[in-house]
């Protein structure tokens, strides 16, 4: 079974995977007018809140339950399997999807604010699988586009339920299962006397505390903890790289060097190829900001906002913090560390498991005298924690349009018990699930979205070029009748 999961990922992350991802970013980084430009903006409009805007939360709200979503596993322990995979070149093709994915953070969130609905409370409900459904609706009586919900081609359905299919899979795995197993594998590193059934029980009561309460009790939550840990955790990394000062130069020149040379690195432990570390570096980048998946749109989809522009921009400030900042902390810290302690990789190599990421977070961290590992542990299982609430309500939103508002609470419980088992351990299988429901899900979104780069393009001039960002979008937003 894993050889066939295995074959079935080194598929979808093939180079057509790749391409794709690396080509819609370098698309819509040109086609917004270069939009990371505006990140400065975006930051200052991150922090401020608008009574007179449309939706259910703030948007730092949703800005944080989007960060909890992204700056976790993927930020810490996938950039440590991304090196001992595709060595340290990977770190580099992590940070350039990081940069110009920004932009296509910017876009599918657009389209995603743009064409969202109401669900039978009034609350929002939005994401790639209503952009399909409304964006292609025709009004049966004219025949005309409406944006109306419903009444959409075959092709627009079918994308619609594809792209909510694969994200409602990819939650179980990426939320839920990955995250509970690095917390396990973080804490059993440090205190091996812990048995993992009982991390699995405590992980399983602290999220069904949140997630029952819905985006509102998500979003509260993430509000507190996401800038605590985040600034926490990277000084953390600014004091592993003061004490591996002398070698921060050598640990930049070796990721420069092996993202475009075949290299082997820390006395051969780990080999390098080039489209290894792309491949591993695309892979990681997309699985730690999420840019082009389709995930966070879902959650963007609830902000208060006045128009499409103001939360698309606060949304792309996602992809910087995690992986242009994070990330990048992360992959120097960990290189400079191996090099510093060449025997690390040899050792973890040696044997390596499911968690051999966080065996390689851990050793680094280890170095700081006292706190260095109190840090690690602490930030991981908070980042773990975050993360398996924020995917909880993109599966909840995908269940929803799938199959309606009953269908919720079966798969809440799923969730958790998923959680359990992943905290108990299910093997590098979750890894490799994860990751190909990644690809399957920004399929559909990536494909709609490009589909509607016109519209982005043309309103983005209006909003963010023009001057008009402050403007009201009065457009009205239907309802969704029976979910």
């Amino acid at each position: 079974m894993l050889e066939l999961l295995d074959t079935i990922d080194s598929i979808v992350w093939g180079p057509a995977m790749i391409a794709l991802l690396l080509g819609s970013h370098l698309f819509f980084t040109f086609k917004t007018g270069f939009i990371q430009r505006k990140l400065p903006r975006a930051i200052r409009l991150s922090l401020s809140s608008d009574p007179e805007g449309t939706g259910d939360i703030s948007h730092f709200g949703a800005l944080a339950t989007a960060l909890a979503a992204t700056i976790g596993t993927g930020s810490i322990v996938g950039v440590a399997t991304a090196i001992l995979a595709g060595g340290p070149g990977a770190v580099l093709w992590m940070w350039v999807t990081g940069v110009l994915g920004i932009a296509t953070k910017y876009a599918e969130t657009y389209v995603a604010v743009k064409y969202r609905v109401r669900d039978h409370n009034g609350a929002m409900l939005g994401g790639a699988m209503f952009v399909w459904e409304r964006a292609f609706g025709r009004n049966a009586a004219s025949g005309r586009d409406s944006g109306s919900i419903g009444r959409a081609p075959w092709w627009a359905r079918l994308g619609a339920v594809a792209f909510a299919a694969f994200a409602a899979i990819a939650a179980v795995g990426t939320g839920s299962a990955v995250q509970a197993s690095a917390m396990t594998g973080i804490i059993t590193a440090n205190a091996p006397g812990i048995p993992v059934w009982a991390i699995g029980i405590v992980i399983v009561a602290l999220v069904s505390a949140v997630i029952f309460g819905g985006v509102r009790s998500i979003s509260k939550v993430c509000e507190k903890l996401v800038p605590v840990m985040a600034v926490a955790y990277a000084g953390g990394c600014l004091v592993v790289l003061a004490l591996n000062w002398a070698l921060v130069g050598e640990a930049l020149g070796l990721i420069l060097e092996c993202a475009f040379t075949p290299k082997a690195a820390f006395g051969g432990a780990v080999g390098s190829g080039i489209m290894m570390a792309l491949q591993f570096g695309c892979a990681r980048g997309l699985f730690s900001n999420e840019s082009g998946l389709g995930s966070a749109p879902i959650v963007a989809s609830a902000a208060s906002t006045r128009n499409p522009a103001q939360q698309a921009l606060v949304a792309m400030t996602g992809t910087f913090w995690s992986t242009v900042v994070i990330c990048a902390l992360t992959g120097i810290v960990l290189v400079s560390t191996m090099l510093a302690n060449p025997d690390i990789a040899s050792d973890i190599l040696a044997n390596p498991t499911v968690y051999s990421g966080a065996m390689l977070a851990s050793e680094a961290f280890a170095k700081i005298p006292y706190i260095g590992t109190p840090i690690l542990v602490l930030g991981m299982v908070a980042f773990s924690y975050t993360t398996i609430l924020g995917w909880s309500y993109y599966g909840n939103r995908c269940i929803t349009y799938l199959f309606g508002r009953y269908a919720i609470r079966p798969y809440q419980v799923v969730y958790v018990a998923v959680a359990f088992l992943g905290a108990i351990g299910v093997g590098d299988v979750v890894w490799t699930i994860s990751d190909i429901g990644n690809a399957l899900m920004a399929i559909p979104n990536i494909v709609v979205v490009l589909l509607l780069s016109g519209v982005i393009a043309r309103e983005t001039r209006h909003y963010v070029w023009e001057g008009n960002l402050d403007e009201a979008d009065d457009a009205p937003i239907p309802q969704l009748e029976g979910r």
